[in-house]
Formats: C-alpha cells, structure tokens, sequence
C-alpha cells in the first residue's frame, strides 16, 4: 500500500531541510561565539536554523503542490546550466582567481544560455567582475587572485 504521492513542495522542504542540518553539523567545528562577539559559525548557524525551520514549515504545508510526476520538467536545462556555472565557480576559483571565473561564469549563461549579444555578454560579465571585486575589496573581503595577477 502507498501513500499519496510527495509534492513538489514537500520533496524541495525535504532537500533544504537536510541540507540545513548538513550546515549545522558541519558548523560545529567552528567556534560559535555570542551575540557581542560572534565567531565564524554564528551567521552560518543562524541562517541553517532559519533555513531548517522554513523547510520544516513547507514540508507541513506543502501538500497541495502538485506530485513529482506531474512536474514540468521544462526548465530543467536551464537549472542544469546554472548548477553547472556554479560548480565551475567553485572549483575554478582558487586557481583562476575571482575576476575570471566570474567572467568566464556570467559569459557561458548570458552568452551560451540567455544567446545575449555578446557586446552585451562581454561588457556585463566583465563589468559585474570589476565592479564586485573593487567592492569586495573594499569591504576588506579577500578574494583570490588568478595567476595573471588578476
């Protein structure tokens, strides 16, 4: 005998849920800290445990969605392609540096995924780099640089 089938809310309540208690398990080699002095795991503990209890929420209230099996799977590409630009960024960032993978990033989905001009692609990826790499910088976040210096 089944039950009746997950909803699309339920099964992303599920996800995030998990993925909130993965950050707070993670988190507990960091050292906490208090309000006045928070130490590194403090807003990812704070953000996991809002993230834990919002999924929670929708796993209760999530049963009107519609199934799995009757999602559209339409835009699953689109998703596929952003997983993948996100992976790239993560694992290409310490050896090309922040200012050319995000370049490369935003030119393969504004130019390979959205078909933009690529005026358009090469003058927004390269803008949005510069631009949030100066004010990174400028908040006192390092961010790594790529082998040209750059």
């Amino acid at each position: 005998m089944s039950g009746p089938p997950m909803s699309t809310d339920r099964i992303s309540g599920l996800v995030f849920a998990l993925f909130g208690l993965a950050v707070l398990l993670a988190s507990r080699a960091l050292p906490f800290g208090t309000l006045h002095r928070p130490g590194p795991a403090f807003v990812p503990v704070v953000l996991a445990t809002v993230l834990v209890t919002l999924a929670v929420l929708v796993l209760i209230f999530g049963g009107r969605s519609r199934s799995l099996r009757a999602a559209d799977w339409s835009e699953a590409g689109h998703a596929a392609s952003i997983l993948a630009a996100g992976a790239f960024a993560a694992a290409a960032l310490e050896s090309l540096g922040y200012r050319i993978t995000m370049t490369v990033a935003l030119a393969f989905l504004l130019g390979v995924k959205r078909r933009t001009r690529p005026v358009v692609v090469v003058s927004v990826a390269v803008g949005f780099a510069v631009v949030s790499y100066w004010t990174f910088r400028r908040l006192g976040v390092l961010l790594p640089d790529g082998p040209l210096g750059f």
